[in-house]
């Protein structure tokens, strides 16, 4: 299975704006592995969020998911997707919204119940998602995003704001998932994140700086951290 990758890209732009927000980008995500899509702020990590999850106009190049075209109707069962800002119904209860999603999925509604437990929202279960922490939130959008057991899992900036403890949490929580054989593509500009990534793609300015493994990129660029060696590689490309 790690052999394998869920997303290839070749020679993928995207243009917003009247500006490439992706260029020439030619990527893999390896099948069931936690891949880091790291990146500051404006640097195309949600622009190939939207791209993969079929939302995104792409102006050329390609790019395959789970070995059909981006953005093909065979794979909206097969994808989940959190993004940002939570995408549940602030004025339904946790377990209404999951039973929700769950008959829209045809999924059995014991998942809710095991979805509940696995993101450890039992204790608020029949809280309306408007008067929960932003935390509690957070994982309300994730268990909806695994409502339909995906095979992939797109997370758009999951741990943002989140505190540290919680941050480990669902760290952890995304190792299960991996170990169980789902494909996670989990987005951050938090570079100490990077090392719990199995793999990782780093992207500044729209391009693909370095792909590998965080011992890979230590050792490509001799740094002591992850971080320096993101912004060694950045100097590197400025020249």
């Amino acid at each position: 299975m790690p052999d394998q990758s869920a997303v290839v890209s070749e020679g993928l732009r995207v243009v917003r704006g009247g500006r490439p927000a992706l260029d020439d980008l030619s990527a893999n995500v390896k099948a069931g592995r936690v891949t880091g899509l790291l990146g500051p702020s404006g640097s195309g990590k949600s622009t190939l969020i939207r791209s993969i999850v079929g939302v995104q106009v792409i102006r050329s190049g390609s790019l395959q998911v789970l070995g059909l075209k981006a953005g093909s109707a065979a794979l909206r069962a097969r994808i989940g997707y959190m993004t940002q800002a939570p995408s549940v119904y602030a004025d339904l209860t946790v377990a209404e919204n999951l039973r929700y999603f769950a008959r829209l999925l045809g999924v059995p509604a014991e998942r809710v119940d095991e979805l509940i437990e696995t993101v450890r929202l039992d204790a608020e279960r029949d809280k309306v998602v408007n008067d929960l922490s932003g935390g509690q939130r957070a994982r309300v959008s994730l268990a909806a995003a695994l409502v339909g057991s995906p095979e992939l899992l797109v997370l758009d900036e999951p741990t943002v704001g989140l505190d540290p403890l919680l941050r480990r949490d669902l760290w952890a929580m995304f190792k299960r998932l991996a170990d169980d054989g789902t494909t996670l593509l989990v987005s951050s500009h938090v570079m100490d994140e990077a090392g719990n990534c199995d793999e990782l793609l780093l992207l500044y300015e729209g391009r693909l700086l370095a792909a590998g493994t965080p011992d890979d990129l230590l050792r490509r660029t001799g740094a002591n951290d992850l971080g320096d060696g993101f912004l060694r590689l950045v100097e590197e490309a400025g020249r």
